[in-house]
Parts: structure tokens; C-alpha cells; sequence
């Protein structure tokens, strides 16, 4: 083991397992602490802070989530990998809510848990960050766990250290601006401006002028010459915003600036050099308006070194909570508000909500229903009318055969009193299927009888 090891420590009351994670993880090349308490474990964290907590939800005093919450307390970016041999939905829920990193079930795959170690760990690991467990301070405005953000994000940091041109995909509203800005943040060239333009919302006419400048009596209204925004972010960064929207004219000089480095403002005879990274981001489909001869070729590969793509919020749903407890803290703020979070039902609804309109609609619900809010706990009611579905609750569709294939069951049991083999056989399944699938759903056949008082 090198002295610069990771440094875990492990948290569980049952000696045998204390002992088989501890030599795993120290086969893996980790150094590991193993305590058999929460209070021991804070006791432990006093005396030297790792650079993660494993721990066991099921404690003698403390439970895990109640650790989770000290360590949170003094440790705010600390990450914590609970286990459990009693996983439930509303466990794992709890967790996610609170901001665990992730969240295991005993018996779990070992190389899954090393995983997510390591993954835990490239997210604080000192190499990127400016004191102990702080986020890297290009990534502190991102907010994320979840596993797709977490490769993304580890792709950009090697991204940034080059000049490749970066293309980033991704649906409106998913944050490839804020993706953008943290590759300059974690460039070579952050101390430099950082310039974004939306290809989009400025006119044909004059997004020339905008992007390369003009000089005086270029054109009609030219009273003073201009500088663009290639220049205006000389040694930095350039973010060209929904590329795909740009003229074609205008593609073919943009391309230009791409392969010679010198810009033209508009009326001038000289050229101007410009040392700007470029990056770009569109949520069209690229290829197909190369294929309609809507956007050039030679200039898609100029700008298509690297490409990064950014997922949909429906995709990262265990981040859902996590924004949006930000979101409100921040608005609140914003706004003078006493709100301290959401209720239950409240979080239910935005976990489970569609969001076509991703991080960008969570922000605006979030904004609406604290602004009107008069309560400390934002309830359910104030975020079905955000989200203008007053009566419809939005399941994904695990959890809706989850909850129809109980209610089937539930249903036939009654149906026949109890008797499995009668319902087994309206449900046109054997008898051992049929137990197998009430054991699942925590269902017992005596609970049906009609003497029962089971409730």
C-alpha cells in the first residue's frame, strides 16, 4: 500500500462483516478504519477525517442516516456509501433525499461497491480540489451524484487541460452553458474572460458584427468602431450557444476564423489575430442538417473534437432532490422566505415528475411555489400546481407495475377469501409463482380470510 492511499472508514456492528470489508478494501490498496458504532465512528472522524464513510444503516444507538446527518453537519462534502441488508424504497428514498452518494443492498457485488469507491472518490479526490474534501472550484456551481454527471464531468476535467474544440449536446434546459463555463474554469485559461453568445436570438443581420466587430462607417449607424466577441475574449473562452441555428453565410467565415486564427471585423481591409478556445453546444440533431445541407461538414469537424453530451434530468432522477433543496435554498434567500424544504408528498411529486423542460423547469417550479409559499414545508399542493397536473401523479414505469401488479394481487385475495390456489388460478399462474409473488409484495393469504382481524 502506497502512503498516499485513500483513506476509508468503515462502519458496521457485525464483526464478520467488519472483517471481510476491511480486507477487501485493503486488498484493494485503501487504508481502512473499521468501527462498530456510529458514536465510535464520529469519535474516529475527530481524531482524522477520511476521504469517505462506509457505513452500515442497521447501528446499535445511531443509525447510518443519523451518522450521515453529524457527518454532514461538519463535513458537508465528506461522501458517505451506506449498506444495508434491509433495503426498502423508502430507505433508499430517504437517503438519495438526504444526499448519501449512493446507497448498497447486503449481499452486494463487490466490484460494484469498488466502483462506486472509486467514483466517490475521483468526485473530492485531493488532485482536484483546493482543500480537503471541497469541491474543485470550477465544479462547485454543477450539483450532482449521480453517476452519468460524475463521467461527464470527469471527461471534462481532462478536456479542459487541452485546446480541443468541445461540442456539447444536450436538451434545452439540461445546463451545457454552466458545463461550458466549468471547462474554462478548469482551463488553462480561467483567469481569462469567459464569453458566450446565443447564435440564435441575434439577427442574421447583425451577428457578423456581433461575433468579428466593425469598424467606423462599416455600415448605416457605424459611428464608432466595434470590438467583437472573438476578441472581447482573447486568451479565454468562447461559448457559440445553439450553433446549429447559425446562418450558413455566416458558417463559412466562422470557419475561416477556425482554421487561419484571425478575425475580420466587418468594413476593416486587415485581419486581426485571436487565441480563443472554442466551444459549442446545440440541442439540434447536427448530422441530420448536414444531410439537408443545412449546416457544413468541414466546419461540424472543426468544432466536433470532442464531444460531450449531457443527459436529461428524467435520466439523472437522483439529483432531482438535490437541486431542488438548492434551488430553494438559494430562493429563498432570494426572496426573504422562511421555507426549510419540502414535504414528503411535495418530493414524491418532483422525483417522479416528467420534466420535458429539465433542470431549467425545476428551477422555475422551484421559483413559483417559493414565492408563494406561507409555510415552512413547501406542500404537494403548491407543486401540482407548478407543475399543472392537480390531479395526476407522474410514476416511472417500474413504479407503476409495482403498484398495479399489488393491487392485482390484493384484489384477487379478497376476490377469494384468501384461498392462494384459487387465486393462483384466475391469475393463471402456479401455485409457487403465486406465493413467490406475494412474498414480494409482503402480502399473507391469512390476512384475506374472512375471520381475519389482521388489518
Amino acid at each position: 500500500m502506497t502512503t498516499n492511499a485513500a483513506h476509508l472508514l468503515v462502519v458496521d456492528d457485525d464483526a464478520d462483516m467488519l472483517r471481510l470489508l476491511t480486507m477487501r478494501l485493503s486488498a484493494a490498496g485503501y487504508r481502512v478504519s473499521a468501527v462498530n458504532s456510529a458514536e465510535a465512528a464520529l469519535t474516529q472522524l475527530a481524531i482524522e477525517r477520511p476521504q469517505l464513510v462506509l457505513s452500515d444503516v442497521r447501528l446499535p444507538g445511531k443509525d447510518g442516516l443519523a451518522l450521515f446527518d453529524e457527518i454532514r453537519a461538519s463535513h458537508s462534502s465528506l461522501p458517505v456509501i451506506l449498506l444495508t441488508a434491509h433495503g426498502t424504497i423508502p430507505d433508499a428514498v430517504q437517503a438519495t433525499e438526504r444526499g448519501v452518494f449512493t446507497y448498497l443492498t447486503k449481499p452486494f457485488d463487490g466490484k460494484d461497491l469498488l466502483d462506486k469507491i472509486a467514483q466517490a472518490l475521483r468526485l473530492s479526490t485531493p488532485t482536484q480540489t483546493s482543500a480537503w474534501g471541497e469541491p474543485p472550484v470550477w465544479q462547485k456551481a454543477i450539483i450532482s451524484r449521480s453517476n452519468r454527471m460524475a463521467e461527464i464531468l470527469a471527461e471534462a476535467a481532462m478536456v479542459a487541460q487541452s485546446d480541443a474544440s468541445v461540442l456539447l449536446r444536450g436538451d434545452s434546459g439540461t445546463g451545457k452553458e454552466l458545463l461550458a463555463r466549468a471547462i474554462h474554469l478548469a482551463s488553462p485559461r480561467a483567469a481569462r474572460s469567459f464569453v458566450a453568445v446565443n447564435c440564435g436570438a441575434i439577427p442574421e443581420a447583425l451577428l457578423e458584427s456581433e461575433l468579428f466587430g466593425h469598424v467606423k462607417g462599416a455600415f448605416t449607424d457605424a459611428s464608432t468602431s466595434h470590438k467583437g466577441l472573438f476578441q472581447a475574449a482573447q486568451g479565454g473562452s468562447l461559448l457559440l450557444d445553439e450553433i446549429g441555428d447559425m446562418p450558413p453565410a455566416l458558417q463559412v467565415k466562422l470557419l475561416r476564423v477556425l482554421q487561419e486564427r484571425v478575425v475580420r471585423p466587418v468594413g476593416a481591409s486587415q485581419s486581426i489575430p485571436v487565441d480563443v478556445r472554442i466551444l459549442s453546444s446545440t440541442h439540434q440533431d447536427l448530422e441530420a442538417a448536414m444531410a439537408e445541407g443545412q449546416f457544413r461538414t468541414d466546419l461540424y469537424y472543426r468544432l466536433n473534437v470532442v464531444t460531450l453530451t449531457l443527459p436529461p434530468l428524467a435520466q439523472r432522477r437522483e439529483d432531482i432532490a438535490l437541486l431542488a433543496n438548492h434551488f430553494l435554498a438559494a430562493l429563498a434567500e432570494k426572496y426573504g422566505k422562511r421555507v426549510s424544504g419540502f414535504a414528503p408528498e411535495a418530493l414524491q411529486a418532483l422525483t417522479t415528475a416528467a420534466w420535458p423542460g429539465n433542470v431549467r423547469q425545476l428551477y422555475n417550479v422551484v421559483e413559483q411555489v417559493c414565492a408563494l409559499a406561507t409555510t415552512p414545508l413547501i406542500p404537494l399542493a403548491l407543486i401540482q400546481r407548478a407543475l399543472r397536473s392537480p390531479s395526476v401523479q407522474v410514476l416511472t414505469l417500474a413504479q407503476a407495475r409495482q403498484r398495479f401488479e399489488r393491487e392485482y394481487l390484493v384484489g384477487l385475495l379478497k376476490l377469494t377469501d384468501g384461498n392462494v390456489t384459487d387465486a393462483a388460478r384466475l391469475a393463471d399462474r402456479n401455485r409457487t409463482e403465486f406465493y413467490r409473488l406475494m412474498q414480494k409484495h409482503g402480502l399473507t393469504p391469512g390476512r384475506f380470510k374472512p375471520d381475519s382481524t389482521a388489518p
